[in-house]
Order: C-alpha cells, then sequence, then structure tokens
C-alpha cells in the first residue's frame, strides 16, 4: 500500500486522508504577501523536507546561504531532519494554505470539506 498523508484537528480524528507519497504545501507570507512553497515526501513513516522555494525575500523569509534564483524564485534543499508531523496554524491576513498530492491542488478546507481548524496537522497515515 502507498504512503498517505493524514489531515486531523490537533491530536483529534482523521480529516481527510490524501494519496502520497508526495505532496507541495504552499501559502501566502502575511506580511510581505508572497508565496512560499514546500516540496514534501513520505518515507519510513515521517515527514521529509526535500525543497524550499519562496518567490522574493523579506521579513522572515531570507533565502539561505546556498539557495539559487530559478525562474523568479529562490530555492534550496532544507537541512531539516525527517518530521513525524507538521502543525498548520491558520491566519486572517492571508488565504488557505494549498496542498498538492495526487496530481491534484486544493485549498485546504477543500481537502476537509470544510473549516479548516487551528491549528492543523500533517502527518503520514497509520
Amino acid at each position: 500500500m502507498s504512503a498517505a498523508l493524514c489531515l486531523s484537528a490537533l491530536g483529534g480524528a482523521v480529516l481527510a486522508a490524501l494519496p502520497g507519497p508526495a505532496f507541495t504545501l504552499s501559502w501566502t507570507h502575511s506580511v510581505e504577501k508572497t508565496e512560499w512553497r514546500e516540496e514534501w515526501r513520505i518515507a519510513d513513516g515521517r515527514l521529509v523536507l526535500t525543497e524550499a522555494r519562496v518567490k522574493g525575500s523579506g521579513a522572515g523569509m531570507e533565502p539561505p546561504d546556498g539557495a539559487r534564483l530559478a525562474d523568479g524564485w529562490w530555492v534550496w534543499t532544507p537541512a531539516v531532519p525527517p518530521l513525524e508531523r507538521v502543525v498548520l496554524a491558520a491566519s486572517i491576513f492571508t488565504p488557505d494554505h494549498e496542498l498538492c498530492a495526487g496530481q491534484e491542488c486544493r485549498p485546504l478546507h477543500g481537502w476537509i470539506g470544510g473549516p479548516v481548524p487551528s491549528p492543523l496537522e500533517l502527518k503520514p497515515c497509520a
């Protein structure tokens, strides 16, 4: 069976299970109003951040040393160990996070079919 990504209220029931093993998470920075994207994959029951990109720089989103500019995006491979989960918080100042999985992209509320709890937990399904 292929890995799947589960979306749930923090410590709560699973709200949606998305096809895996890879997904893209994107959002708009609340101050700079600039898009940020992260490429993730599920490996050995953990979330692995394989690439980050940001469409600009400024207030808390400076690209690190070694980042390269490609088609208007700063792109790099973050030095983040595999994670058991990622916790997202919603902001009233920005649109919903967008998540792409299984060749389909939707705002988070589109994956769970209703309001997004804050915080929301992303983790490999058990």
